[in-house]
């Protein structure tokens, strides 16, 4: 090889190392910040969007990796996000129907400097502290916890502005708020309400009795009230009170007017949001049903619990109360008494709804069959009795080995006794048993049975909070069958009044004794 040649291959050579060493060292010392970008949907810049949407995007650096991403919503928050992730869904606040936010997102690549930055300055923004995981949960970065190295962010952000439309909230009736075909002027509904916007964006509930323009605006929130009448200033069409949840502990303080006392009813419902858009009322019945409310007659309420399969021994039972009540106090009592039948009469929300309903009342009079609600019993029975209301119950119980299960607790509930004693042991107390005042109340009438009485067992009641009433004695069973509280704001019998008429028929004596007597009605 001439010298010639030598000297050339020594020239490239070196001219090739040289221009390597130099690429690399602009490769080191020129890391290019990385770019951003927004994954928009079909016509997502030009058509509205509802409030609550979703957003992706992602990130490109030519010379490193991609470690996460700010972004921030101009005009909610001016501080900006940090996030993994390469979406998110957003939940916007609605101020009026033409609203528009500004969406704004930087990647960031992973050139951080290897150590924890308390501020991270770039592009003219403050970002704040370098994001780490708070293993010890105390709010403040701690040497060895994970933290994101933050590189270069894109100088640039990705951008687009979003139309926001706001959604028209949508309310529906709950499957439970069925109203019978009548009632007294007292009732529990229940709704669901909704909105794509968000629920928090339903900020009214407009209720409204027969009249649309003439509404009460609960809280947004709201989604069971009772309404009802207070009998102390109910006139023909009084105004109604509305208890939130049903709970006479939280009442509204505006009243719902427009009730029609002896007619047909409407209750109307709609949601409005924060924008003022509303959703259409709703009413309930709907119109092919209709709701009677029934002008409350009187101070005394009887509870039909009886029912059985035979439909003339309901229709005599129901027949026998009502023409007792007619009877007693030489006929003052007719016509200023109600009925209510539980088993034709079904309420929604039965446990909030019966107790106001009775309350309505100042005495109540529960019969029943051998399988009482004993559930509702225990729910209404004290907490009218608070309400300063008085109660005589006429009942039989089945088997604890039947299709009807009872304890003692669910008798306690509302009774006062220690125990349940004997029953009858051939299962069926026959006609003509004598049913005789306790020594420890005396001035009672004598009873006989009319007719044969199934699952008849006698009780020792508690002996501090009630006295003995009535003892049974026949040849099948003795003891204690009827008994009173103290304070004569109960009276309990364990057998069917109704079946209880023999001898000198005394029924008639005996609600005069509980209820002009002892409770102190006055016709």
């Amino acid at each position: 090889m001439n010298k010639f040649l030598q000297l050339f291959i020594i020239f490239f050579l070196s001219l090739m190392f040289f221009s390597c060493n130099e690429e690399i060292a602009d490769a080191l010392l020129t890391n290019q910040p990385p770019d951003t970008f927004l994954f928009l949907y079909p016509d997502s810049i030009i058509s509205q969007q509802p409030s609550r949407l979703k957003v992706s995007w992602w990130g490109d650096d030519k010379d490193g990796l991609v470690i996460g991403f700010y972004f921030k919503w101009e005009g909610i928050d001016s501080a900006w996000t940090f996030t993994p992730h390469n979406d998110s869904i957003f939940s916007l606040p609605i101020g009026s129907k033409d609203t528009s936010y500004n969406f704004l997102v930087a990647s960031a690549d992973n050139e951080g400097n290897g150590v924890y930055d308390s501020q991270v300055n770039q592009n003219g923004i403050n970002f704040g502290s370098e994001p780490f995981v708070d293993k010890n949960t105390d709010g403040v970065y701690n040497q060895g916890e994970n933290f994101f190295d933050i590189g270069l962010i894109d100088p640039t952000p990705a951008s687009t502005k979003f139309p926001i439309l706001n959604s028209t909230p949508e309310i529906s009736w709950n499957e439970l708020t069925v109203l019978p075909d009548t009632s007294f002027p007292v009732m529990t509904l229940a709704w669901n309400a909704d909105d794509l916007d968000g629920t928090e964006t339903i900020v009214k509930i407009n209720i409204a009795l027969n009249d649309t323009t003439s509404f009460v605006s609960l809280n947004g929130g709201a989604r069971l009230i009772t309404i009802r009448t207070n009998p102390a200033v109910a006139g023909q069409n009084p105004e109604l009170e509305i208890l939130l949840n049903g709970s006479d502990q939280n009442i509204f303080p505006d009243k719902l007017k427009g009730i029609k006392l002896d007619e047909q009813n409407k209750i109307y419902i709609q949601a409005e949001d924060i924008s003022g858009a509303k959703s259409s009322f709703i009413s309930i019945p709907d119109s092919g049903n209709t709701w009677f409310v029934k002008k409350p007659n009187g101070k005394v309420l009887i509870v039909d619990n009886f029912q059985v399969s035979n439909q003339s021994a309901n229709t005599e039972a129901a027949n026998f109360y009502n023409q007792s009540f007619s009877s007693i106090a030489g006929g003052s009592l007719a016509g200023k008494f109600e009925v209510f039948d539980m088993q034709n009469s079904a309420l929604p929300f039965e446990n909030v709804t019966l107790l106001e309903t009775l309350k309505l009342f100042e005495f109540v009079f529960w019969y029943s069959t051998s399988k009482p609600r004993l559930d509702l019993l225990n729910l209404v029975t004290n907490k009218f009795r608070e309400a300063n209301g008085k109660i005589a119950i006429s009942l039989t119980l089945e088997d604890s080995s039947s299709s009807f299960p009872f304890d003692l607790s669910s008798l306690q509930g509302f009774l006062p006794i220690d125990s349940v004693g004997k029953k009858v042991q051939q299962g069926f107390l026959l006609s003509g048993a004598d049913v005789v005042p306790s020594s420890q109340v005396m001035n009672y009438p004598p009873l006989k049975t009319s007719a044969t009485i199934s699952f008849v067992r006698v009780f020792e009641p508690n002996g501090i909070n009630a006295e003995k009433v009535y003892e049974l004695s026949s040849t099948q069973l003795n003891g204690n069958i009827s008994f009173r509280t103290t304070d004569k704001t109960l009276f309990f019998i364990g057998l069917p009044l109704h079946q209880c008429n023999g001898g000198f028929a005394n029924v008639e004596e005996l609600l005069e004794k509980i209820f002009i007597e002892d409770f102190g009605l006055i016709p």
